[in-house]
C-alpha cells in the first residue's frame, strides 16, 4: 500500500491533510481519552540507516495521520545516538522532529540486561537498579512517560530474574520523580492467566506501585491461528491453552499502560486474520481504557521493506475499529 493509497483509504479523516503532510507545531491536536494509535519504530529496524533515516521514519509516522491526537511513538535504545548519553544537540533535534511531525513519545523500549557481564552470574540488585535508572533518566530526557522495561528471564515462560522485585522497588521513587512508568512486556508464550502475571499483579497491589510500575501487553498473546513460516504452515488453528483469550485481559486493564499492537499478517482488505483485534479493541473501548496501541510488525517480509505497507494497512484497520473513520 503506497502513501497515496493509504490516504485514499482513510480519506474521510484526512481530506485536508493530504495537501500538507507536516502540520505546523502550533496546530498540535489535543490528546483525546480512550485507545489511541501509535507505532513502534522497531517495525522498521531492518530499514533504518539502510534505506531510510530516523527523520524519514518520523515522516512515515506522520503519514499514519490523525487530526484527533498526535500519533504515539515507541523506540528502542538503538535509535539513540551515543546511547546512553546523547548530546544536547541530538536531543534538541529529537524534540524538534517530534514537534515537526506531530509525534508523541509514548514508550521507551529498554532492557535490564541481567547477563550483561556473565551468562552464569546475573547482575546483582544494585547493578540492575543503576542500569534501570540510567534508562529512566534518558526516557524522561526524550519526553517519554512509559518505559518498556524488559526484564531478564530464567525460563521459556519468560519468568523474570529472581531479584526483580528488589530493584523495581528501589526504582519506584525515581520513576515517580521522572514521571516514567516501568512496564515489563507480557509476550507469548506467557499467558495472561499464568503465575508470571499473578506475581506481577500481587507485587503491584502489595507495593501500591500504580502507576509507576505496571505492564505492557503484546497482542501476540492473543494469536490463535498460525502464521506462515517458523516451521509450521499458516492458517492452522492453535491449540487452546497456548494463547490468551481477549476476556482474560479485563482484570488486568488497570495495570496496563501500553499495548504492543503486534501483527505479522495483513490482508489486502486491511484485516489481521490471526489475532482477534476486533474483540480486544471492543473490550478496551467498553472499559474506557486510555492509552496507546503501538504497531509492532514482525512479518516474514519485514527484512525486505514490507513493514511500511503492512503498518499502513494495520492503521486503516485500527482507524475503523477505533471509530476514527
Amino acid at each position: 500500500m503506497t502513501r497515496k493509497e493509504f490516504l485514499q483509504a482513510t480519506a474521510g479523516a484526512v481530506t485536508a491533510y493530504t495537501a500538507s503532510p507536516v502540520l505546523n507545531a502550533s496546530s498540535a491536536a489535543a490528546e483525546r481519552p480512550g485507545p489511541k494509535r501509535g507505532v513502534s519504530f522497531y517495525s522498521y529496524y531492518n530499514d533504518l540507516n539502510v534505506t531510510c533515516t530516523l527523520e524519514d521514519l518520523f515522516a512515515e509516522a506522520n503519514d499514519l495521520d490523525t487530526r484527533l491526537y498526535d500519533i504515539g511513538l515507541e523506540v528502542l535504545t538503538g535509535v539513540v545516538e551515543d546511547y546512553p548519553n546523547p548530546s544536547d544537540a541530538w536531543v534538541k533535534k529529537w524534540h524538534d522532529m517530534c514537534a515537526k511531525y506531530h509525534v508523541k513519545p509514548v514508550e521507551f523500549g529498554h532492557w535490564v540486561d541481567s547477563k550483561l557481564y556473565s551468562e552464569t552470574e546475573p547482575l546483582n540488585t544494585k547493578e540492575s537498579y543503576e542500569q534501570l535508572v540510567q534508562d529512566l533518566r534518558l526516557a524522561n530526557r526524550l519526553g517519554f512517560t512509559c518505559a518498556r522495561t524488559k526484564l531478564g528471564v530464567i525460563d521459556g515462560q519468560l519468568t523474570p530474574v529472581k531479584n526483580w522485585r528488589e530493584f523495581i522497588k528501589m526504582a519506584l521513587p525515581v520513576a515517580e520523580k521522572l514521571n516514567v512508568r516501568m512496564l515489563p512486556e507480557i509476550h507469548a508464550p506467557t499467558l495472561l492467566k499464568s503465575k508470571v502475571l499473578d506475581d506481577y499483579v500481587e507485587f503491584i497491589i502489595k507495593e501500591k506501585t500504580t502507576p509507576w510500575f505496571g505492564i505492557n501487553v503484546d497482542f501476540g498473546v492473543f494469536q490463535n491461528i498460525t502464521s506462515p513460516g517458523r516451521g509450521q504452515p499458516g492458517g492452522q488453528p492453535m491449540k487452546e491453552g497456548t494463547y490468551s483469550k481477549p476476556e482474560d485481559l479485563i482484570p488486568l486493564l488497570p495495570y496496563v499502560h501500553c499495548f504492543h499492537a503486534k501483527f505479522n499478517i495483513m490482508t489486502d482488505d486491511c484485516k489481521c486474520p490471526n489475532i482477534p483485534y476486533d474483540e480486544v479493541i471492543a473490550i478496551l473501548k467498553k472499559h474506557n481504557w486510555n492509552g496507546y496501541l503501538l504497531s509492532e510488525y514482525e512479518g516474514e517480509d519485514r527484512s525486505t521493506g514490507g513493514a511500511f505497507a503492512a503498518v499502513r494497512k494495520q492503521h486503516v484497520m485500527l482507524k475503523r475499529l477505533l471509530g476514527e473513520v
